[in-house]
């Protein structure tokens, strides 16, 4: 297993999640705030069982809390699509879907890595990960087909989520090399499953997949909007001004 690989995996929720945490309260219903608190806890369940591995492979003392929090800016590896912040709640809905649609082929392939721990950690996580697929799939359609506003808006919001969806399927170094090794996944085998999904939503929707063009795809190296400094601002806090708390 490549400690690289497990920053590239644990990155992505842990990002979404914060983003998904910043709207406890602020939910349209009490229902929908309480579904999207409880899809950002599933994430950082996950983002938990990727950094525990992860800190024991990188050795030295390190903890899941120093993997997670104690990193600069250009050491994280999340996508760009997951640091978006949320504009509307369209937005949120679009960005959680297109991550979904991405999320849940990728843990199917996951679960039948020859890395033991890695395939517990995708058949555990895939379980919360179909409902958060459901529960996002279900409301672009209900927003692509409700009110004239409310299919504007997620139109709108897809048009511009849609360019930073090609950095999900580019291939690192790392991730060619942990899919060479039976351990990763396979991006080429994911993207017929992505694009079906994707079809299938967006025309129960109502809604025309945009088209490019993409943009840079750099999240992955380290290289990152101005969106995820204010991130890390928050997610770092106390684990900065407290150095070596625990809970």
């Amino acid at each position: 297993m490549n400690y690289q690989y497990l920053l590239l995996l644990a990155d992505n929720p842990l990002i979404l999640g914060h983003r998904l945490s910043e709207l406890c309260g602020h939910g349209p219903t009490l229902e929908t705030d309480i579904a999207l608190t409880n899809i950002a806890l599933d994430l950082f369940g996950q983002v938990r069982n990727y950094c525990q591995y992860a800190a024991e492979l990188h050795g030295e003392g390190k903890t899941e809390d120093q993997v997670a929090f104690l990193r600069y800016e250009h050491e994280y590896r999340n996508v760009l699509l997951t640091e978006q912040p949320n504009h509307d709640f369209a937005w949120v809905i679009g960005r959680q879907y297109l991550f979904d649609a991405y999320h849940l082929p990728l843990l199917t392939q996951l679960s039948d890595s020859k890395d033991s721990r890695l395939a517990g950690i995708a058949m555990k996580s895939i379980k919360e990960v179909r409902y958060h697929h459901r529960f996002s799939s279900e409301w672009v359609k209900r927003l692509g087909g409700g009110t004239e506003e409310s299919h504007q808006r997620m139109q709108a919001a897809m048009d511009q989520l849609w360019s930073y969806t090609g950095e999900l399927f580019l291939e690192t170094e790392d991730e060619k090399a942990m899919k060479e090794a039976g351990v990763g996944a396979d991006y080429g085998k994911m993207r017929p499953h992505f694009d079906a999904d994707v079809q299938q939503v967006f025309h129960e929707a109502g809604l025309v997949i945009p088209e490019g063009p993409w943009h840079r795809t750099i999240g992955k190296n380290g290289v990152h909007s101005e969106n995820l400094g204010y991130i890390l601002a928050d997610l770092q806090y106390m684990q900065r001004t407290y150095p070596n708390m625990e809970w």
